[in-house]
């Protein structure tokens, strides 16, 4: 089965019509991987009728959503396709209540399917940014009386992003991440996850990078009121109003979710023609989730 390419809803509506479509789909990447019996550990199998993988000693059968995070989709694997490829192929996506609406389930079922999409939209961290890098850290939330600035007791969410740059200062690619304040011990977390030793990085004079340097190739100078990270704190302002318009407010747990959402399609921007099956290679390659980790983490 070839890949599906491109971002015309009705071609994706005339490629997968049942839930067969999908399963197959998922089994023709699956199919990639070497088959290995959960229960027996044997490495021989045989494909039945409905893309499910039978182990040929133990007769253990093996759906194609099994251990993935389509596992156990209740509301159907179709829905959940047309979920992944809204999320994969819009610009802004859409809030859980109005993605149960469109797809007739209910709003938590929505959210936490969201979630699981989310999840798997994460960084390897196997190709950190090179070349020219522009990092600076941000609040989300509304205006707090007294607390300015880098407030260290404000409700405020805080996180810090990167950017890399082309040759021309355009965004090539980008990664933001929930930090708990302003320090060196949790800025540091970007670099390490996502910027190689090799970049050239600018960052404001913010006393919390100096430490980093040591270790990084890092060149402070004036934010002039942002005019110097011009397309940094374009992103940064994207980012904000993404999540303000279209979800109103994120918890602390998740908000690392949602910037893996907006970061997912920042990067591969250039890439629009294969970002549903690259999602979904990234849904089946991911260890499956249950509830309550969604929840808990």
């Amino acid at each position: 089965m070839d890949i599906f390419k491109g971002q015309n809803l009705l071609e994706f509506s005339d490629c997968f019509k049942t839930d067969n479509d999908c399963k197959e789909y998922l089994a023709n990447i699956k199919s990639k991987t070497p088959f290995k019996c959960s229960r027996c550990n044997h490495i021989a199998c045989q494909t039945r009728a409905d893309f499910s993988r039978q182990c040929n000693i133990c007769r253990h059968t093996e759906s194609a959503t099994a251990d993935t995070l389509f596992h156990k989709v209740k509301f159907g694997v179709r829905k959940a396709f047309f979920i992944c490829f809204e999320m994969a192929t819009s610009t802004k996506s859409l809030s859980a209540s109005y993605m149960g609406v469109r797809y007739g389930v209910t709003e938590k079922t929505a959210r936490l399917f969201m979630l699981k999409v989310r999840e798997a939209m994460s960084s390897s961290g196997n190709n950190p940014m090179d070349g020219v890098v522009h990092v600076d850290e941000f609040v989300l939330g509304g205006r707090e009386e007294t607390k300015v600035g880098r407030s260290y007791n404000a409700k405020k969410k805080k996180a810090v992003t990167a950017v890399q740059l082309t040759e021309n200062g355009k965004v090539k690619r980008m990664y933001a991440m929930k930090i708990d304040d302003f320090s060196a011990q949790s800025l540091q977390y970007i670099f390490v996850n996502h910027i190689s030793r090799n970049a050239k990085i600018t960052t404001d004079k913010w006393r919390g990078y100096s430490p980093i340097a040591k270790a990084y190739d890092i060149t402070q100078i004036e934010s002039n009121g942002g005019l110097n990270f011009k397309a940094l704190h374009t992103m940064i302002h994207q980012v904000k109003s993404w999540i303000r318009t279209t979800y109103s407010w994120v918890s602390d747990n998740n908000l690392n979710r949602y910037f893996n959402e907006f970061c997912f399609r920042i990067n591969r921007s250039q890439s629009k023609a294969t970002i549903f099956n690259n999602l979904i290679v990234k849904m089946v390659n991911n260890d499956k989730i249950n509830q309550a980790e969604l929840i808990s983490n």
